[in-house]
């Protein structure tokens, strides 16, 4: 019956679905974790890709990708209009151009399978394309600086597919899910083998859950008792001077609520201000609320180099151990300004405080705290895990603070704590997350959430961590295993067609 439904699709009903399929696939990620649906709505692009002429599959790759980051991005414009003041209109426009420009990425797939995709059918869905679909996905993790949102191997985080990410990272864990989407496709396609496609499926998934067992670090020292406040200021009255004081008597009074802790962590940017102006009266504020306990703050605070006129985002240690990390992943408009002279307009619709920093330079020292080196990131650093296992296998804790009230009552900040966990899956590393208006979270060196806040309220999360030492493979070889395996699939299938006398022969399924 549903073959018979499919094959009375018109063109204009199929990319209807490809655009349906692609605004649903959100909703394999956080907050929502349907994880499904990163495999079943690739799935339905990769059917409609079947016997499609080169232009077409590039259509329908765009289609699913305006439907993906339509809806999986749209908080862009939260940031933009609500708190950057954009009129909205251009906020507006500005995100239709960033949607624009991640469709392509899902359109150059579609063009180059049709194009280049000459293995068998079978091979073609079940290897070549999900070997396309991350070089795609990796490509976008840092062409223009980066923009790894929505990998499909994030979905994954709660499924046995976790367990690949230790071994080969994000992108591995999306190449799995990929490949499970070209044999449901191929069986779809192809029902009189689809007994042979879908246990293939069933092995790798069985596969990836014992990749997932072995444990890849050790305890080191004790468990460190610690704390994350969370002071939920809204960012519309953040950076007034006359809220400075206030918004700083606020977290050291909610700091004084975990007297016990050895580690206490403030958000991205927690005090309103250059942290040298404001040092001389903050540190003896905080020595005498820890009353001389070996208690180490991290401190997120913008900090400044007057005579080079430089400023930086960063963190500071504060008490028991001191110390600084400044930003080195910068967000693009939002923390540096590329191409002056093209966007320089865009600058004066945007009322973004603490806009113009300077990027921090590599091999900075790990900050420490209760003994233990700490790999430290702000804001959506933790989106790239190539950089996080920068700090190993040094370190044996990861913390990242966070602004996040810059996004709302959207959904990045659970995307961005689902990337979190990944994070600490791929390092075997526990991970604590500090953000302003929350959710912030405890993580463990398996990926597991063992404690959240809830957003938008005061609160302190207290909690005790075990710092982790040792290396998983991804932390020693980072994402080129994975980088070169799908580019060795992709030379291997040029090979093919080149060396093939009917190269268009047994590329597609018939109808």
């Amino acid at each position: 019956m549903l073959h018979r439904f499919a094959s009375h699709l018109t063109d204009r009903r199929i990319d209807a679905l490809v655009l349906f399929a692609g605004a649903l696939t959100p909703l394999a990620f956080a907050p929502f974790q349907l994880f499904p649906l990163a495999v079943i709505a690739p799935a339905i692009l990769f059917v409609s890709w079947n016997q499609a002429s080169a232009a077409r599959a590039a259509r329908r790759g765009f289609l699913y990708g305006v439907g993906l980051f339509g809806v999986g991005v749209s908080w862009v414009y939260v940031s933009l209009h609500t708190y950057g003041y954009m009129p909205a209109p251009l906020a507006g426009f500005a995100v239709a151009l960033l949607v624009t420009g991640l469709a392509l990425f899902p359109a150059g797939v579609g063009w180059v399978q049709a194009r280049f995709g000459s293995f068998p059918a079978g091979l073609r869905l079940a290897l070549f394309l999900p070997a396309l679909w991350v070089v795609f996905e990796w490509t976008r993790g840092w062409f223009l600086t980066g923009f790894p949102w929505l990998n499909l191997g994030y979905s994954q985080t709660d499924t046995p597919l976790a367990g690949l990410a230790p071994w080969i990272g994000v992108y591995g864990m999306s190449f799995a899910v990929v490949t499970t989407a070209g044999v449901f496709a191929a069986a779809w396609l192809d029902r009189r083998r689809a007994i042979w496609y879908l246990p293939a499926a069933a092995l790798l998934w069985v596969g990836a859950w014992f990749a997932g067992q072995p444990e890849w670090a050790q305890p080191t020292g004790s468990p460190i008792k610690i704390a994350l406040v969370q002071a939920n200021v809204p960012i519309t009255v953040k950076w007034r001077p006359e809220q400075r004081e206030a918004i700083v008597n606020r977290y050291i009074e909610l700091s004084e609520q975990a007297p016990r802790a050895q580690l206490i962590v403030w958000p991205e940017a927690a005090v309103p201000g250059y942290f040298d102006m404001l040092a001389p009266a903050l540190v003896p504020s905080l020595e005498r609320s820890v009353r001389g306990r070996d208690t180490t703050f991290l401190i997120g605070a913008v900090e400044r180099d007057t005579r080079a006129r430089e400023y930086y985002n960063s963190v500071f240690a504060v008490g028991a151990q001191t110390g600084s990390y400044r930003k080195q992943h910068l967000v693009p408009f939002g923390e540096f300004l590329p191409w002056p002279a093209a966007f320089g307009w865009l600058i004066d619709h945007l009322h973004i405080p603490m806009s113009n920093f300077n990027r921090g330079t590599a091999g900075q020292p790990l900050l420490v705290a209760a003994g233990q080196p700490i790999g430290v990131s702000v804001c959506y650093e933790d989106a790239f895990g190539e950089e996080i296992i920068k700090a190993l296998p040094t370190a044996t804790l990861l913390v990242n603070v966070s602004e996040d009230s810059w996004f709302g009552n959207s959904l990045a900040p659970h995307q961005r704590l689902q990337m979190a966990r990944v994070r600490a899956l791929e390092s075997a590393r526990p991970m604590l997350r500090a953000a302003n208006t929350g959710p912030s979270a405890i993580i463990d060196h398996r990926g597991n959430v063992i404690a959240r806040s809830p957003q938008f309220a005061a609160y302190v999360l207290a909690g005790e961590i075990q710092p982790m030492s040792g290396a998983t493979f991804y932390s020693r070889y980072g994402n080129a295993p994975v980088v070169v395996f799908v580019l060795l699939i992709l030379l291997g299938s040029d090979i093919t067609r080149r060396l093939s006398k009917n190269p268009d022969r047994s590329t597609q399924f018939p109808d």
